[in-house]
């Protein structure tokens, strides 16, 4: 039986994707290779792990405002996520949305049950995560 979270809509429009599930936040400058789409922050946690078609889990953005023009890159690379959700708003996340304009939620109830390589639905307009049953 698919699972329903409930959120808040950020960017809408609706994509599907696996996981990527990220323990911490990533740097919007120097944290993601744009020609790749692999994580390259060598502390981050899932380093070596690759955005690109991905939906994008993560507690939020930490440091430059290099999110916008790293994503933008990403996108004209095609190796951008086809999704993104998250926890925690700041205005580098909320500029690089805006830039990479895929869809987008906030404020889940819980994030717990998403798992790196579950495929999901994201519905950024009405703010909605639908977990595929296995």
């Amino acid at each position: 039986m698919p699972e329903l979270l409930r959120g808040r809509g950020v960017v809408a429009g609706r994509a599907s994707g696996p996981v990527l599930l990220c323990t911490a936040p990533v740097s919007g400058w120097g944290g993601i290779d744009p020609r790749t789409g692999v994580i390259v922050e060598s502390r981050h946690p899932q380093h070596g792990q690759s955005v690109a078609g991905t939906v994008l889990v993560l507690p939020g953005a930490k440091g430059s405002s290099g999110w916008s023009g790293q994503f933008h890159l990403a996108k004209l690379q095609g190796t951008a996520p086809c999704a993104i959700v998250f926890t925690r708003m700041n205005s580098k996340l909320a500029l690089g949305l805006v830039v990479l304009n895929v869809p987008a939620v906030t404020g889940l109830e819980t994030t717990g049950t998403l798992r790196t390589g579950v495929v999901v639905d994201v519905d950024g307009t009405a703010g909605t995560v639908l977990i595929a049953p296995c």
